[in-house]
């Protein structure tokens, strides 16, 4: 690694960002080092946040931002607005305590959400004249919405550590009142010309403002954007994402903690294979510039600053063929497109309905073609399927566009070339009378897919573990080929 400085640039995940204590005792000051600094943080909004003032990631319950773009005829956003700053409120009581800190983060607080909330109120009554749309500005208002969860819990951490002996400074990208657009790499340039990695240790905010919108192409994969162009624009040692949990072989409270253990070892291949299933290690478009210019990247657990956690590198393949990881997620809609004037044409249905797909934002997990029928498998709210569905039906009045909810279960490895595995593999699922309701496996053999009903996803994990994945006593999981 002598190509590279000797300094990382570690992102820390929202939930580990909830507990400060643990962030400096067990990130900041713990582990096995030799210095304090020639490390930068790229941090997350504290826990649950950024889901206020957007939307939940998952459940796509509307945060603010929802309720700005889809009320402007009622003001429930206020109301949400106001909810968050008492909410945001507790969290610097928690942390600052009855000191003058406090007065001084609530301030800082206070100029962003004041300041965005006359924003939001001047837009609002300016989209009503007829001259302006707001569906022009929600870009724009998504963006600044989603800086102030980062600069919150950043402005914060730097304070506290500052209190607590360590010199943290402040670096702030999020581009607020800046009257001149830039780009993202133009930007990180600029904020760190006069640091000194050697004596400072810089907390970065996750979001970061450039002309063309880290969030119209990474939506909320923004922080991980920010984080690798960073590694690569410093020419980074080696990259480290802290999580509240290790990537394990599968889920510790699916399996149990005994038979969970830290991969150790995988490639960003495996790394996009889970992506794809919403259990990133880190934005497929953001590994693919660590990935370019050689720079590792570690996934650690916040809470075991001594465990080396996993390494994740372009060039590793596992020393014999083996299952590395089970992973999966549920609330899938399987949206199936039936037509039998498909047949002969299907590069045609099959472009019309990808563009409706990417024109509703929706994340395709997974896909199946035949001739006469596509079905995708999609990571997308319930209203997002509904309105993919009409457009479907608008454009394809004799087809049956039928949808369904369910599971994704996957054997990934960095090489599953194993004879007898897809045999072992069905034997386990069909042993818990799982009905398997599709299956796909690739040539390339890194991974096989089952879709599952949701009520058995939880039991399609463990049986593909139980089988797939055996634990050594000295915690090391076991190539089938072993």
């Amino acid at each position: 690694m002598s190509e590279h400085n000797i300094h990382t640039i570690e992102k820390i995940g929202g939930t580990s960002m909830s507990n400060y204590e643990s962030v400096r005792d067990n990130v900041v000051l713990g582990g096995k080092r030799t210095t304090l600094f020639q490390r930068v943080f790229v941090v997350s909004a504290y826990g649950g946040i950024t889901n206020e003032l957007l939307e939940h990631k998952k459940s796509g319950q509307p945060g603010i931002f929802e309720l700005f773009a889809n009320g402007m005829e009622d003001n429930a956003w206020m109301q949400k607005f106001d909810d968050l700053r008492q909410q945001l409120y507790v969290i610097n009581q928690d942390l600052f305590g009855e000191t003058p800190l406090l007065l001084k983060a609530n301030k800082f607080l206070d100029e962003r959400l004041m300041n965005a909330k006359q924003c939001l109120l001047d837009l609002q009554s300016l989209c009503q004249h007829g001259h302006f749309e707001l569906e022009s500005h929600l870009e724009t208002v998504r963006e600044m919405l989603a800086s102030i969860g980062e600069a919150h819990s950043a402005w914060n951490t730097a304070e506290l550590l500052r209190r607590d002996g360590v010199n943290a400074c402040f670096v702030d990208l999020t581009g607020w009142r800046t009257n001149k657009h830039i780009s993202l790499d133009e930007r990180i340039r600029l904020a760190f010309d006069n640091i000194d990695l050697d004596s400072q240790l810089p907390i970065v905010t996750g979001y970061a403002h450039s002309d063309s919108g880290l969030m119209s192409s990474f939506d909320r994969g923004y922080s991980e954007m920010t984080f690798s162009r960073l590694a690569v624009l410093t020419d980074a040692r080696e990259a480290v994402i802290h999580k509240e949990f290790h990537l394990s072989s599968a889920d510790p409270r699916l399996v149990g903690e005994d038979n969970a253990v830290p991969i150790g070892r995988t490639n960003y291949d495996v790394a996009d294979q889970l992506a794809s299933l919403g259990m990133e290690a880190i934005h497929p478009k953001a590994a693919k510039g660590l990935r370019q210019n050689n720079i590792p990247l570690r996934v650690k657990n916040t809470f075991e600053p001594e465990h080396t956690g996993t390494l994740i590198t372009g060039d590793y393949i596992s020393d014999s063929p083996c299952v590395e990881i089970i992973a999966g997620c549920k609330g899938i809609f399987a949206l199936q497109v039936f037509d039998q004037d498909m047949s002969g044409s299907l590069h045609d249905y099959d472009r019309e309905v990808l563009a409706i797909l990417r024109r509703f934002k929706a994340h395709i997990v997974s896909k199946d073609i035949n001739a006469n029928t596509i079905t995708h498998y999609l990571s997308a709210s319930l209203k997002t399927v509904k309105r993919i569905r009409a457009a479907i039906e608008e454009k394809y009045p004799t087809a049956e566009v039928d949808q369904q909810k369910v599971a994704i279960v996957s054997a990934i490895g960095s090489d599953m070339k194993i004879p007898g595995i897809l045999a072992k593999a069905v034997k386990a699922v069909a042993s818990k009378t799982i009905s398997v309701l599709a299956f796909h496996q690739t040539m390339r053999q890194v991974d096989m897919q089952f879709i599952v009903n949701e009520c058995d996803y939880e039991e399609t994990v463990k049986s593909l573990h139980t089988s797939l994945v055996e634990v050594h006593d000295h915690g090391r999981a076991i190539c089938l080929a072993s």
